[in-house]
């Protein structure tokens, strides 16, 4: 089997086992794209992350790995020289936004 079946089989497999999860937990899984977000800003709050920290978050919360990237460059997310992950400035005005009264 070639190494892109494998990622394709593992793909298909963590599917089922978010399925399984909200099943188990009464969860519908149908959070949108934007409750996601708000989560993982949440979860993240002002602290600095690894890379490994960061993408264990993003899929927690039902992103790919990749996805800090975009956040990146879509300025969300900064590394810093100390070599962590950190939500901007950007990220934390909509957090406010989003929730009032919510301060990170």
């Amino acid at each position: 089997m070639e190494s892109t079946q494998v990622a394709a089989a593992l793909r298909q497999i963590s599917k089922g086992l978010t399925a399984l999860a909200d099943a188990l937990d009464g969860g519908t899984g149908e959070r949108s794209e934007e409750e996601r977000h708000r989560d993982l800003m949440v979860a993240w709050g002002r602290r600095g992350l690894t890379r490994a920290e960061a993408s264990d978050l993003f899929r927690r919360h039902g992103f790919s790995p990749q996805a800090a990237g975009g956040w990146v460059r879509g300025d969300w997310l900064e590394v810093r020289d100390d070599g962590l992950r950190y939500l901007t400035t950007r990220s934390v005005r909509w957090l406010a936004e989003q929730e009032p009264g919510h301060e990170l």
